[in-house]
């Protein structure tokens, strides 16, 4: 009777913390698909700027429309790698292509800002300076969301990995996943931005 009673309480003890391990997993997954979508929420309202952006730009920068093409080009890549990244932010291979496909456009938009340093009437156009200052602004919305995206991966992929908690989540399908990286050292400078 002692050892059954014994016996029983390990296999409860056994079963709760795989229960814990198991919840652990499940919030952490939850948290970093959170992150991705205050990513996801930015990366949209700076799609949006940039077309505006563009428009306004075009009658300034009739010479450069190649520059204005590359620009749209981009952005419209960056929102096809956003919708299928947002479909499943725990994809490690989603998340690399919004990564390239966002520092593809980083380097449009820097092109397009050379271009407009050479036209004064662009720069003092009020419609243009708006935009571009609500661009910078979401870019450092999208810097601290990508910040907190990447923390909560990190966490869920260390806490994936430990022992014994990489053997329940293999046995659940707790994939790996990939942080949100630029991947070249242009995207990673700060704009500089002159008057």
């Amino acid at each position: 009777m002692g050892t059954t009673l014994i016996g029983l309480i390990v296999i409860a003890v056994a079963v709760i913390y795989l229960v814990v391990i198991y919840n652990r997993l499940v919030s952490l997954r939850n948290q970093f698909k959170n992150g991705f979508a205050q990513i996801d929420v930015q990366l949209q309202r700076r799609h949006d700027l940039i077309p505006n952006l563009v428009e306004a730009a075009k009658a300034y920068l009739s010479h450069e429309k190649s520059t204005l093409t590359q620009v749209m080009e981009a952005r419209n890549n960056a929102v096809s790698a956003q919708k299928d990244a947002a479909k499943d932010p725990g994809d490690g291979t989603k998340i690399q292509r919004l990564g390239g496909a966002e520092n593809l456009l980083t380097k449009a938009l820097a092109n397009f800002y050379a271009v407009a340093e050479n036209y004064p009437e662009l720069k003092a156009n009020e419609t243009i300076q708006q935009l571009m200052e609500e661009l910078s602004s979401t870019e450092n919305r999208v810097a601290f969301a990508r910040q907190a995206y990447n923390d909560g991966v990190m966490t869920y992929n260390t806490f994936r990995e430990q022992f014994p908690n990489n053997i329940l989540a293999g046995m659940f399908s707790f994939k790996e996943t990939a942080q949100l990286e630029l991947e070249s050292p242009e995207a990673r400078q700060a704009p500089k931005v002159a008057f």
